[in-house]
Order: structure tokens, then sequence, then C-alpha cells
């Protein structure tokens, strides 16, 4: 396994550049594009290789990886106080708790972006 395995390594279609864009979040801003998916992947992989190179020249920490990641289902956001009483009161219209509404919402959400 190469140190670069460790990471999520995403390859879209952009409408707005009109191209594949590759990405690798939480090592490297920015990415690589093209007009060729599977070449386009080809080239993040060569990239985030030679990422975990320059970080371990420059003597730094490389950042955590990502890929194979366990999450735990729960975090912790702060919504401000005028938004945490609208999102109860509609949690109560709906009857559900408020956790049960946001989860709903936020999966609303995703679906209707294309996410599953």
């Amino acid at each position: 396994m190469k140190s670069s395995d460790q990471y999520i390594k995403l390859v879209e279609w952009s409408d707005e550049d009109q191209c594949y864009v590759g990405t690798c979040p939480g090592l490297m801003l920015g990415g690589v594009h093209g007009d060729d998916e599977a070449m386009v992947y080809k080239e993040l992989c060569r990239t985030v290789e030679e990422w975990v190179e320059v970080y371990a020249v420059n003597g730094d920490p490389v950042p955590e990886p990502t890929a194979g990641k366990e999450y735990s289902g729960k975090f912790v956001v702060r919504v401000g106080k005028d938004l945490h009483k609208i999102l109860a009161l509609n949690a109560l219209r709906t009857g559900e708790s408020l956790n049960s509404h946001c989860v709903n919402l936020l999966r609303e959400d995703l679906t209707s972006c294309g996410h599953k």
C-alpha cells in the first residue's frame, strides 16, 4: 500500500469548468482537471503521491488519513439562538424530536442535491 492510498480521491464532472475535476479533500487544495475521467483519476493519484512526498521532504506532519475513516454518527453544530428556536418550533409542529427533524432536513437537502 502506498501512503497516498490513505486519502480519498474524488473525480467529478464540473458544469462550471466543463471538464472532470479531481480533488483530495483534507490533503491538498485545488485539484487536477481534464476531459477524460480515467486520466484525471490517474493524474490525481500521481499528484496525491507527490503531495505526500512534499510533506515528508519538508518534515511537516502529514494530514490525518481520510480513507477508511469511521464516523460515530454524531456531531455538534452551533446554529445560533434564532435558528435553534425556528428548528425547535418546526420540530414541534411536525411531531418530531429536534434531532430527528434536523436529520430529516439534512437528508432532504442531500437528496435534492443528488446524494444518497
